[in-house]
């Protein structure tokens, strides 16, 4: 197993992978019809992180542009729907919130061969590990509030206010999502996993209360935030795919997550064992105090329940990107790397259904 220095590995750009290419010529005509001031030549390349869909950077002499598209190839049901990110990001921008400029959706296959959308590129800069190796304790403080803000607030839009009444189902959201993921590890499974299959059993008949549903985005840690190149603020909130209406503490909780993270050398970010006052990070306890004083919403209650459900939801997702290895429709050259992950993860949130009774 070889250790991945994640900053190095998922930082910048590289030669667009041989089976992500496209017409860029075909692109290039395609943007110069239908975005404002857009002007060749086009030079295209793909950036190294993103696990699920295919991202480019599309560089003009005058401005550079982000495409994300829906890979290729066999996918699984309701996975991979650019549309909805380009909806969430229009909606989000509209309200100041910190997300690229939206530039354009296209839903036609004939461009680059799947559905994709185009907006901003944000600069700044994008931090792969959660103890920020490459700062200091004051702005690690300033940098984990303004995430707490940031969620704080996305989880206080009411969402018919912002054109997003029915971006989801949003009722029994945890419920729902159990049983997505379930269906989806089913349908991705390469080997038998007894903690998976207890906590399938389990996880249904031991869900939180539900509550009023709010924007949840899903995915939300460091390493989907751009910062302002020479400050601790946050330029843009990226990777929606996973958003939709639903409960704000469970996608609140696996924000959390990092602080019990199982560490590992395939390189999921963590920051369990470390001396996290000394870094300027806060405590898990300080941390969901400040969300709680900035939203009134308070997981404490059920948080051992959140951890479990958002381990499992986890450990789920990466057995899909083990799938797309088995079925070649990986994106990421890490991705088989990931495989080695889905047994602890599994393991972590069995350790929180003990402690919630189970």
């Amino acid at each position: 197993m070889t250790k991945i220095d994640r900053q190095e590995a998922f930082s910048g750009t590289r030669d667009v992978a041989e089976r992500l290419r496209f017409d860029v010529a075909r692109l290039e005509d395609y943007l110069r019809a239908q975005v404002k001031d857009f002007a060749g030549p086009v030079t295209v390349s793909q950036f190294k992180g993103g696990q699920s869909n295919p991202t480019y950077l599309v560089a003009t002499p005058a401005r550079r542009y982000v495409l994300r598209r829906k890979p290729p190839g066999k996918l699984l049901p309701s996975a991979h729907a650019v549309d909805r990110e380009h909806r969430i990001v229009s909606a989000l921008y509209a309200q100041n919130f910190p997300v690229a400029e939206p530039i354009l959706y296209c839903a036609d296959e004939s461009i680059v061969g799947t559905p994709f959308f185009v907006m901003a590129c944000v600069d700044g800069r994008v931090f792969w590990e959660p103890q920020m190796p490459a700062a200091d304790p004051a702005e690690r403080a300033q940098v984990y509030d303004a995430m707490n803000a940031t969620i704080a607030r996305l989880h206080s839009f009411e969402p018919a206010a912002i054109g997003l009444g029915d971006y989801g189902r949003g009722e029994n959201y945890v419920a729902r999502q159990v049983d997505r993921w379930s269906k989806q590890y089913r349908a991705s499974e390469t080997e038998a996993i007894d903690d998976m299959e207890r906590l399938i059993a389990w996880l249904p008949a031991h869900l939180p209360p539900g509550r009023p549903p709010r924007i949840v985005h899903g995915d939300y840690r460091l390493d989907n935030i751009i910062l302002a190149p020479d400050a601790p603020r946050i330029a843009a909130v990226l990777d929606w795919e996973l958003s939709t209406l639903g409960d704000p503490l469970a996608d609140f909780a696996y924000h959390l997550m990092q602080w019990h993270m199982p560490p590992h050398d395939a390189g999921t970010g963590s920051l369990l064992g470390l001396d996290l006052a000394a870094l300027g990070i806060p405590s898990l306890p300080a941390y969901v105090e400040a969300y709680v004083a900035r939203t009134g919403l308070d997981p404490r209650p059920h948080l051992p329940v959140y951890f479990a459900y958002n381990f499992f939801r986890l450990a789920a997702i990466l057995q899909g990107i083990v799938g797309r290895v088995r079925d070649g429709t990986a994106t990421s050259a890490y991705a088989a790397a990931k495989a080695e992950m889905v047994r602890p993860l599994a393991a972590k949130a069995w350790e929180f259904a003990l402690k919630a009774g189970a």
